[in-house]
């Protein structure tokens, strides 16, 4: 611990021997350091987005359906299981939270113009804090109960079939005996969403009134079930199937959105590629100032070794002014990024790019996401890698031949 000690202090001293280039070097350091943090940050609050909204349109970490329901989301494709019977088997389950639905694909007809829609029959009290729906920002009222004679639609739709608040609209799909089902319905509310495709692609109604409207009785489309954590939803997946048992297909919510759970996997293994592509361009600049650090000291090398220091020392002194530079240079941009990060942790407004982000299923508001573990893996992959980079200049230093480091000019 003395000799570790000594080795520090020396290491530091000669550290600021040249502050230039030792500040340029702790310059480009921090920067690279608060490029990693800042743009990881950004990157993990850009997936954990597209999942939530993704989630949310879904909704729910685990589903089931009807076997074929996935390939043909049609009104034959119904759960085997009555309504009454799921509220039965799940009411006393303990879930946070879940619902059963009927989703069918249908059209959308006002005086104007018409649209080809997903029709989502829920009961609002199960569904609130489900679906991307914020009931307090529905312009009007969302529906009030299962048996709503009224529909919410979304602003976008609202817009491309030339209505609104109070107006008529008509919704035509298919009933089991594959005829056409129609029901007059009056906008009694409009919503807002995240991702502007949500406005035009869905339209809620009343469950019970849906299920009349389609002649289907006590059947539903879908059973959703929402955990605490969308990474972790095994337990979940493994109840709904113990408890649906009855030939529905059981779902978690990467297998129904397999792009979403495959950003979510990249994503770990982004972090770890980002940071070693940032160190590489940092690595030049660290092994070009250790060498010429140790080229600079040539003769002071010589004579410590000719009095008697150990070539390990050598070796450790010149590794840990490499492992002290990155420290400091870690400190500061660890910093720096969060002081980055603070300001616009409510978000940041990429509207002016919305249609783009759009297509990616991805909100208007940039959320980033700054994590701890980042943050760790970080600063301990770089201070490894910093490790392995200073061997090869620390190794020459160690293995000078002391008379011939004395007298080189």
């Amino acid at each position: 611990m003395h000799m570790l000690a000594i080795l520090t202090r020396l290491a530091w001293r000669n550290l600021w021997r040249n502050h230039r280039r030792t500040l340029i070097m702790l310059l480009a350091i921090t920067l690279g350091t608060w490029a990693m943090i800042f743009m990881t940050a950004l990157m993990r609050g850009m997936v954990s987005q597209m999942v939530s909204d993704g989630i949310s349109a879904l909704p729910g970490h685990v589903q089931a359906h009807h076997p074929d329901y996935r390939d043909d989301p049609s009104i034959a494709n119904l759960i085997g299981v009555s309504d009454t019977e799921l509220y039965e088997r799940f009411s006393t389950a303990g879930f946070r939270q879940w619902a059963t639905r009927v989703r069918v694909p249908a059209v959308i007809t006002s005086e104007y113009d018409s649209r080809g829609v997903t029709l989502i029959g829920v009961d609002p009290e199960r569904e609130d804090g489900m679906t991307f729906v914020d009931y307090d920002a529905v312009e009007g009222r969302f529906l009030e109960s299962s048996d709503d004679k009224g529909v919410v639609i979304g602003r976008k739709l609202a817009t491309t079939l030339n209505t609104e608040l109070g107006k008529r609209i008509v919704l035509m799909s298919q009933d089991p005996d594959n005829e056409i089902a129609d029901r007059g319905f009056r906008v009694v509310g409009l919503f807002t969403a995240n991702v502007m495709s949500f406005e035009e692609q869905y339209v809620f109604a009343g469950k019970t009134t849906t299920q009349d409207m389609l002649h289907i009785d006590d059947q539903v489309s879908e059973l959703v079930v929402l955990g605490d954590n969308y990474r972790d939803v095994e337990a979940l997946y493994n109840k709904t199937l113990e408890l649906i048992d009855d030939g529905a297909e059981v779902k978690r919510w990467t297998e129904i959105d397999r792009f979403l759970g495959t950003m979510l996997g990249v994503m770990d293994g982004f972090v770890l590629v980002w940071i070693i592509v940032i160190f590489l361009a940092l690595s030049f600049g660290l092994v070009n100032t250790l060498v010429m650090a140790v080229f600079e000291r040539v003769r002071e090398i010589g004579l410590m070794l000719a009095l008697g220091m150990r070539p390990m020392n050598i070796l450790g002194q010149i590794i840990l002014e490499s492992l002290l530079l990155l420290a400091i240079g870690l400190a500061l941009g660890s910093a720096l990024a969060w002081a980055t990060v603070e300001p616009i942790k409510e978000g940041v407004d990429i509207s002016y790019v919305g249609e783009g982000m759009d297509m990616w299923g991805m909100s208007s508001t940039l959320v980033p996401e700054l994590l701890l573990s980042d943050v760790v893996l970080a600063n301990v992959v770089v201070l490894i890698l910093g490790f392995f980079a200073s061997l090869s200049p620390a190794w020459r230093a160690a293995n000078y031949e002391p008379i011939e480091a004395i007298t080189k000019v």
